[in-house]
This record gives C-alpha cells, structure tokens and sequence, in this order.
C-alpha cells in the first residue's frame, strides 16, 4: 500500500492521514486490475447504497498525466478559489439535491469528449454549434449552478480560474455531498474555444448501448474494465427518465414485448412509474438504492447498465464492488480523478473564459 504523502498532496487532512494508517493497520487489501477481487463477505451483498459507507480511503491513480496540472495552482493567483466554489456547491446542494447527479453526469459528459475542456458548457452561435444540442446532452442539467459558481469566481479573481476546473472540482464536490469519497485533484486545466457536438452524437455511450460498445468506448480513452464498471457505480444516486428505458418495458428490440432480462417484479414496478402512454414531461424512476447490488438481480435501469453482467470481467466486479463497499469507494474515487484529468488542456493550449458559456475571441 502506498502511502498519501508520497504524492505531495496539499489538501490532506490529520482525519484522513489517520484514516489511512487505520486501515494500513487493519490490513485492508485492495486489489487491481489483474487480480482477481474474490468475495471477502462470504457473498454477502451490501445492503447500503455504495455512496453510503462510514469511512473512505483514497489513492492517487499512478497512470494520470500530472506534468501539467498542480495542486493547488490557484495557491498564488486565486487562493480562495477552491474554497469558493466548495461553499457554492454545497450551498446550492441543501437547497437543490437533485444538483448532486446533474454535476457528476455534466462532467462525465465533458471529459468523455475530447477531454475535461469544458466545451460542454458552450452556448451555440452563428459560427459554432454546441455540444448541449447533441442528442445525449439534450438531458443535461446543472449548467445554471456552474454559471453561478463562475461568477462569485469572477468576482474575486477576474479572468483567473477555468471553466474545466471549476467543474471537476464542483464535480467532486457533488459526489462528496452526495456520501461518495474525497479524491484529491490537481488544477491548471484551460478551456477549450470549441465545441464537439458530432463526437458527442457519436460517442458518448447511449442508455442502450452494449457491453462491447461500452467496453470500446471507454477503452479507447484508456478505462480498463475494471475503472468502467467503477464509473457506472455514479448511476447509484439520481434519477432516470421513463424515456431512457421505456422500450425495456413495452417493446425490447422492436418485439412488442419487455426485455425478458428484466426481473419480473421490478418489470411491474417500472410500469407502474412508467405507463405505456408516458410521455417525455411524466415522473422519472429511480433505482433507490445501490445500482451495482441490483444488477446481481436484474433489476438494472438501463440496458446499458445491465450489460455490466454481461461478460466474465465485469460481471467479476460488479460482484466485488458490490460485497466490498470500500473497495468501490476507493476505486470510484481513482477512476474519477482519471477521469477528471483526460486529455485536459494546459498553458497555451486553451483560454480561460470570463463566461462558461460563451468561449474568448481567438486572436
């Protein structure tokens, strides 16, 4: 096990370090992507939701490019940016919940297309199209909170912090508000002057995508199995519209049927929420408790989500995660700090807005 202050890490508390000596003690073992991760519950799945154990340890993923990006860049130009946009998120949070999902979503959005740029965060204009009108993105939210962070930002340091680095880091704030675990993360992310809106149709995973195209996709931004399976461990909070899986209920695969994947009693429940006659605007669903758990009973959302069972790996950790909470949480937290530093851009290869909506003039 290595230990946090290898990594210089500016934000480490006395509770954590402690923390990690605690389970450094206890000999917790956590294992990696070629091991297998073996069932140390006897089996057991965990009842809690996997955002919801007491403690949390956290690691810093060896693979992450950090030639560019800092802790605490900010430190001299903006010290109180962090800080900043922590209160802003959290403030926002008590008094909007649902703010919790839309930031983790907005972000995967973003750094899953040409990296973590904030390009998702760019109105259309006579020149440029937007990402926000690509098809998957037409359900995004949260882009009002991150507007409103931005702007106590530019009211303190003008001109200073990036739009990519506010989201990551408002981001991470989201999955801390909402019982995930803390993962520290370096700054000094710029932000893109474009948009990807056809790479957005293109690739970002739809809601009934298969294993294989999930697995191609994510692998080619250089997830493995194992960090993908973490990653859809964030579908645990939140909710989901009737429209996404609709087709699982009433009509799988243009058969007039439901999907006979589906757990039955759960099938009953979802059209209950669901009717046939449902239309864009009715309630949504939620899982209500662990995803990871109820795809070991068929009683995944999403068709995409279920697919997770749909291979040996995977299947493999989905079962590890889901008897092992505390091995989720510390590999949910590397895989979002992978996450969160995919292909960023730094120094002169980007520009930081005064708008996250709206990119600078290029000179």
């Amino acid at each position: 096990m290595r230990f946090l202050g290898d990594y210089k890490i500016a934000l480490l508390t006395c509770s954590v370090i402690a923390l990690s000596i605690y389970f450094a003690i206890k000999g917790v073992e956590f294992r990696f992507a070629n091991d297998s991760p073996g069932n140390r519950n006897g089996g057991k799945v965990s009842e809690k939701s996997l955002f919801e154990d007491e403690f949390m340890y956290m690691s810093i993923a060896e693979d992450i490019d950090r030639s560019h990006l800092h802790y605490d860049y900010y430190r001299e130009s903006c010290p109180t940016a962090e800080k900043i946009i922590a209160k802003a998120s959290r403030d926002i949070y008590n008094v909007t919940p649902s703010v919790a999902p839309s930031l983790i979503r907005l972000l995967f959005h973003d750094c899953f297309i040409e990296g973590c740029d904030a390009s998702v965060l760019l109105d259309a204009d006579e020149a440029h199209t937007s990402e926000k009108d690509a098809s998957p993105n037409l359900s995004l939210k949260g882009f009002d909170v991150i507007d409103a962070i931005k702007s106590e930002l530019e009211n303190v340091c003008p001109g200073v912090v990036s739009c990519a680095d506010l989201l990551v880091l408002a981001a991470r704030e989201a999955v801390l508000v909402a019982g995930g675990p803390f993962y520290p993360l370096e700054t000094g992310r710029k932000d893109s002057a474009a948009a990807f809106r056809e790479i957005a149709e293109q690739q970002l995973p739809a809601p009934d995508a298969t294993l294989s195209e999930i697995l191609e996709r994510f692998s080619v931004r250089g997830f493995n199995e194992r960090e993908t399976v973490s990653l859809f461990g964030a579908h645990s909070i939140g909710i989901t519209h009737c429209t996404f899986f609709k087709n699982r209920l009433y009509n799988f695969s243009a058969t007039g049927k439901p999907d006979p994947e589906l757990n039955p009693g759960f099938l009953q429940e979802l059209k209950t929420k669901c009717p046939f006659s449902v239309s864009a605007s009715s309630p949504s669903a939620s899982p209500g408790t662990g995803l990871l758990p109820r795809l070991m009973q068929k009683k995944g959302l999403l068709f995409s989500d279920q697919q997770l069972m749909g291979s040996e790996v995977t299947e493999m950790w989905v079962r590890a995660y889901a008897s092992d909470p505390l091995l989720f949480r510390r590999e949910f937290a590397m895989s979002m700090m992978k996450l969160s530093s995919n292909h960023v851009l730094t120094g002169p290869l980007g520009q930081v807005r005064t708008s996250c909506s709206k990119a600078l003039p290029r000179n």
